[in-house]
Protein backbone atom coordinates (compact mmCIF):
# COMPACT_ATOMS: atom_id res chain seq x y z
CA UNK A 1 0.00 0.00 0.00
CA UNK A 2 2.94 2.40 -0.05
CA UNK A 3 1.95 3.42 -3.50
CA UNK A 4 -0.91 5.03 -2.01
CA UNK A 5 -1.11 8.89 -1.82
CA UNK A 6 -3.35 11.85 -1.45
CA UNK A 7 -5.10 14.75 -3.30
CA UNK A 8 -6.48 17.85 -1.63
CA UNK A 9 -9.32 18.96 -3.97
CA UNK A 10 -9.54 22.68 -2.24
CA UNK A 11 -12.69 24.73 -2.53
CA UNK A 12 -12.80 28.29 -0.87
CA UNK A 13 -16.99 29.50 -1.04
CA UNK A 14 -18.21 33.06 -0.18
CA UNK A 15 -21.97 32.85 1.46
CA UNK A 16 -22.45 36.30 -0.92
CA UNK A 17 -23.74 33.90 -3.18
CA UNK A 18 -23.75 30.26 -2.95
CA UNK A 19 -24.91 29.59 -6.32
CA UNK A 20 -21.46 30.80 -7.86
CA UNK A 21 -19.11 31.55 -4.78
CA UNK A 22 -16.91 29.12 -5.32
CA UNK A 23 -13.09 29.00 -5.99
CA UNK A 24 -12.02 25.83 -6.75
CA UNK A 25 -8.89 23.51 -9.38
CA UNK A 26 -10.25 24.93 -12.43
CA UNK A 27 -10.55 28.72 -12.00
CA UNK A 28 -7.34 28.45 -10.03
CA UNK A 29 -5.71 26.73 -13.40
CA UNK A 30 -7.23 29.35 -15.29
CA UNK A 31 -6.00 32.56 -13.11
CA UNK A 32 -2.05 30.51 -13.19
CA UNK A 33 -2.58 30.69 -16.92
CA UNK A 34 -3.60 34.54 -17.09
CA UNK A 35 -0.34 34.92 -15.27
CA UNK A 36 1.81 32.84 -16.54
CA UNK A 37 0.84 33.67 -19.90
CA UNK A 38 -1.08 37.30 -20.06
CA UNK A 39 -4.09 35.57 -21.70
CA UNK A 40 -7.42 33.92 -21.39
CA UNK A 41 -7.42 32.64 -24.48
CA UNK A 42 -4.04 31.16 -23.77
CA UNK A 43 -4.61 30.15 -20.71
CA UNK A 44 -7.86 28.44 -21.89
CA UNK A 45 -6.24 27.15 -25.28
CA UNK A 46 -3.73 25.25 -22.42
CA UNK A 47 -6.42 23.71 -20.53
CA UNK A 48 -8.91 22.65 -24.01
CA UNK A 49 -11.35 24.62 -22.47
CA UNK A 50 -13.38 27.00 -25.27
CA UNK A 51 -12.92 30.65 -24.53
CA UNK A 52 -16.18 31.27 -23.89
CA UNK A 53 -16.58 28.57 -20.94
CA UNK A 54 -13.88 30.21 -19.68
CA UNK A 55 -15.49 33.53 -19.39
CA UNK A 56 -18.09 32.43 -17.93
CA UNK A 57 -16.16 30.64 -15.47
CA UNK A 58 -14.40 33.92 -14.43
CA UNK A 59 -17.79 35.72 -14.58
CA UNK A 60 -19.67 33.72 -12.34
CA UNK A 61 -16.81 33.27 -10.19
CA UNK A 62 -16.51 37.20 -9.54
CA UNK A 63 -20.23 37.80 -9.39
CA UNK A 64 -19.94 35.47 -6.41
CA UNK A 65 -16.87 36.81 -4.92
CA UNK A 66 -18.06 40.62 -5.90
CA UNK A 67 -14.81 41.78 -6.81
CA UNK A 68 -12.99 41.48 -10.17
CA UNK A 69 -10.69 38.41 -10.29
CA UNK A 70 -8.63 39.77 -14.10
CA UNK A 71 -8.37 43.35 -15.60
CA UNK A 72 -9.09 42.76 -19.15
CA UNK A 73 -6.93 44.80 -22.21
CA UNK A 74 -8.87 43.92 -25.01
CA UNK A 75 -6.23 42.46 -27.21
CA UNK A 76 -3.54 42.61 -25.31
CA UNK A 77 -4.90 40.25 -23.08
CA UNK A 78 -5.39 39.88 -19.05
CA UNK A 79 -3.72 40.52 -15.81
CA UNK A 80 -4.68 39.39 -12.56
CA UNK A 81 -5.93 42.02 -10.17
CA UNK A 82 -4.36 42.56 -7.15
CA UNK A 83 -7.67 40.52 -5.78
CA UNK A 84 -7.40 37.89 -8.29
CA UNK A 85 -3.49 37.42 -6.94
CA UNK A 86 -3.77 37.33 -3.38
CA UNK A 87 -7.19 34.67 -3.76
CA UNK A 88 -4.70 32.22 -5.84
CA UNK A 89 -1.90 32.56 -3.66
CA UNK A 90 -4.03 31.91 -0.96
CA UNK A 91 -5.67 28.83 -2.79
CA UNK A 92 -2.50 27.26 -4.17
CA UNK A 93 -0.52 27.66 -0.71
CA UNK A 94 -3.42 26.02 1.22
CA UNK A 95 -3.72 23.31 -1.53
CA UNK A 96 0.25 22.47 -1.21
CA UNK A 97 0.21 22.91 2.43
CA UNK A 98 -3.22 20.92 3.07
CA UNK A 99 -1.94 17.67 0.50
CA UNK A 100 1.26 17.25 1.97
CA UNK A 101 -0.30 17.53 5.76
CA UNK A 102 -2.88 14.79 4.43
CA UNK A 103 -0.13 12.68 3.37
CA UNK A 104 2.06 12.52 5.92
CA UNK A 105 -0.98 11.68 8.04
CA UNK A 106 -2.53 9.45 5.61
CA UNK A 107 1.42 7.54 5.44
CA UNK A 108 1.39 7.59 9.19
CA UNK A 109 -2.07 5.99 9.59
CA UNK A 110 -1.13 2.89 7.34
CA UNK A 111 1.64 2.50 9.06
CA UNK A 112 0.28 2.06 12.34
CA UNK A 113 -2.91 0.16 11.49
Amino acid sequence: MKHLGLHLRLTIVTSINTESGTFGKGIATLLRGIEDHGSLNASAKKMHMAYSKAWRIVNETEAGFGFNLIDRDGARGSTLTPEGKKLLSVYEQLEAAGTEYLNAQFKEMLDTH
